[in-house]
């Protein structure tokens, strides 16, 4: 029996890290089509993304035998998810229009040690001492990316960081879903239509004309987020964050390709800097998190 379920267990880790792996590649291409599109504005932008996701998961939702039913005491959960979600997202794409995308990037993946904190009032976790010491130096490594000043040119990058933030808070809701059974369908359809609802009417009030290829970009974009939010809502029910979240700092890597590749990007060397103690220090977590639970 014990045998079974080290099986059991195994299994449910090599998905979980294949669909963070997934996820990460996902959102990465997101961030590059979003950048690639040019001029448009930001909630358009984000419009357009979770326009896609909704299509995708609808019609996910209605060839599945529950349909659209949701639980109950889900709503609040819902919600939360959602207004986090949503709002950490536009912090994501506007910071992605005005930073290098590896920057960006890098910002948005504070979400693990976001979740950190939000844990303790949200899920009544308690944080173990390295998890609290992680969280400070990820923080700390964080300041070579923003390197705050005295001018406006810090303010991307502190929504940026609030992206971070968002989408920390966000997964942290996912988990409480999670553990009451909602379905990743569910979850990613309420959270695209809810942000298209919100963005829809800056999207009719100040709508920028686009080309076809703009169109096109902000449509790819859309369907690798759906990607990117299936395989990460996916992942975390396979399996517990503290097992596979380094794997999803691998989007960096992508994005940092990208850039360079198609965009022109060299990150300078203080963002590498923190890209090295953010990364670092959450694969040294990782680590001690996996040999205490062994």
């Amino acid at each position: 029996m014990n045998t079974v379920r080290k099986d059991l267990k195994l299994n449910n880790h090599i998905k979980g890290m294949l669909c963070i792996l997934a996820a990460a590649f996902g959102f990465s291409l997101m961030t590059f089509f979003v950048r690639f599109s040019g001029d448009v504005p930001t909630m358009q932008k984000a419009f357009f993304r979770n326009a896609v996701a909704a299509v995708i998961s609808f019609f996910m939702l209605l060839s599945s035998k529950e349909k659209f039913h949701i639980h109950r005491s889900s709503f609040g959960d819902i919600f939360f998810r959602c207004l986090f979600g949503t709002s950490g997202l536009i912090a994501n794409f506007y910071a992605i229009d005005r930073l290098a995308i590896a920057d960006a990037n890098m910002l948005n993946k504070l979400s693990p040690f976001f979740a950190i904190l939000l844990s303790i009032p949200i899920l009544k976790e308690k944080p173990k001492k390295v998890d609290i010491i992680a969280t400070i130096i990820a923080f700390v490594g964080a300041l070579f990316i923003i390197r705050p000043t005295g001018n406006l040119e810090v303010i991307p990058a502190l929504i940026g960081l609030y992206g971070g933030f968002g989408a920390g808070t966000a997964y942290v809701f996912v988990r409480k879903l999670g553990g009451k059974g909602e379905r990743t369908s569910v979850i990613v359809f309420c959270f695209s239509v809810f942000s298209c609802i919100v963005t829809a009417p800056f999207l009719i009030l100040s709508y920028h004309p686009m080309t076809f290829q703009q169109t096109l970009y902000l449509c790819l974009a859309g369907v690798f987020a759906s990607l990117g939010q299936f395989g990460i809502t996916s992942a975390y029910k396979f399996a517990p964050a503290r097992e596979i979240s380094v794997f999803d700092y691998t989007q960096v890597i992508y994005a940092a390709i990208l850039g360079m590749l198609f965009l022109g990007e060299i990150p300078v060397p203080l963002s590498i800097a923190g890209y090295v103690i953010i990364i670092g220090v959450a694969v040294v977590r990782w680590r001690i998190n996996l040999k205490n639970n062994e």
